[in-house]
């Protein structure tokens, strides 16, 4: 006889309020329903209450792990809609900043994948490098979460010969923790066991699911703004496109692995090539003519944007915020279909959901 599992909304496997409604056969799931709305805090209203400048410091609490793609997204799209050109340098400090921010997000994921299967040693080394990278991003920015870096017309913290050889020396201990993450999650088998063939979505129901960032690349789909829709100096970058076609937990776990060396490679670069000049257009961004413009960036969790409308003022008419976690977590209702309740709270946690963004 079936019967219903509440799931949340608070949970030891969840970090924020999220509430799934289970329907169980024995400990079969038969079906699941996810209910979201329990962090909602009216960003998008209140955008439009707000001048373009005083924005940033909203929109980039929308999260707290990808706050620089959020604040990012939006420059863009304000950037366009005022016709406002960035320098080439502010240019390498926003990748800069994001591929930190992106091994930092990977990072935080990778340990509390671990911690949700119970492998708690696996979550406080993994966290060690997250550690680190907090420090890298404190001692670029000053902060280590929402680090206020983004400026509109481009940044406001620029690097120097100092910033950049303690990031390069930190980058070695990095590169080598990331390697041994590699060797865990390939040979260790309790992680095999909790995530191999476990959630498994295929290319062609991914494609119909429409989930984008390492959710779609751990299913076989080829989707990375950096490298199908290139913005910012990510042309200049060299780097791989990590895509993975085992369509389980594990790939899709397994990709964030692997993009956490490819960004240390693109940090390198950045630091290599970074060229002289002005680190913001000096031109103010008071009204903007009427226009309708989207910022796009690609987030940790995968594509971002930003949907901004003006109307001649120096406020938003409507700006609408489409977050990673708001495509993908409707394909996990897909993923717990016929997996046993024990999987539950992985599956749900492995596309690395983030309420707040998602509920904003």
């Amino acid at each position: 006889m079936g019967y219903k599992f509440p799931l949340g909304p608070y949970h030891p496997a969840f970090e924020e309020g999220e509430y799934i409604e289970l329907q169980l056969e024995g400990e079969m799931v038969v079906d699941a329903e996810i209910k979201i709305g329990f962090i909602h805090r009216a960003i998008e209203k209140s955008a439009t209450k707000r001048t373009f400048i005083r924005d940033l410091g909203l929109v980039e609490r929308t999260c707290g792990i990808c706050s620089f793609h959020h604040s990012w997204a939006y420059c863009l799209a304000v950037e366009k809609a005022a016709g406002l050109e960035v320098p080439e340098r502010a240019e390498y400090i926003r990748v800069l900043t994001a591929e930190l921010e992106r091994i930092h997000s990977h990072l935080m994921y990778l340990g509390a994948m671990a911690h949700k299967m119970g492998f708690d040693t696996l979550f406080m080394f993994t966290w060690s490098g997250r550690e680190a990278v907090m420090d890298m991003l404190e001692l670029l920015s000053g902060n280590r979460v929402n680090y206020a870096v983004n400026t509109l017309g481009g940044v406001r913290r620029d690097v120097d010969e100092n910033i950049s050889s303690q990031i390069k020396a930190a980058l070695e201990t990095l590169e080598d923790l990331a390697l041994k993450l590699s060797d865990t999650w390939t040979k260790d088998a309790s992680l095999l066991a909790r995530t191999k063939n476990v959630g498994f979505v295929s290319r062609e129901q991914a494609h119909l699911l429409g989930v984008v960032g390492p959710t779609a690349r751990g299913s076989g789909i080829r989707e990375d703004l950096r490298k199908t829709s290139p913005y910012s100096v990510y042309p200049l970058m060299d780097f791989d496109l990590v895509v993975l076609d085992g369509g389980d937990v594990w790939s899709r776990t397994f990709v964030r692995v692997l993009e956490v060396l490819e960004s240390i490679k693109i940090v390198r670069q950045v630091l290599d090539k970074i060229p002289s000049g002005s680190i913001k257009n000096p031109k103010p961004v008071l009204k903007i003519e009427p226009n309708d413009v989207i910022g796009r960036v690609e987030a940790p969790r995968g594509e971002l944007a930003y949907h901004l409308i003006t109307d001649g003022t120096d406020k938003p008419a409507r700006l609408k915020i489409r977050t990673p976690t708001l495509i993908n977590l409707p394909a996990s209702e897909h993923m717990m279909r016929g997996s046993n309740l024990a999987d539950a709270p992985v599956i749900v946690g492995h596309i690395d959901p983030c309420m707040s963004c998602m509920d904003r």
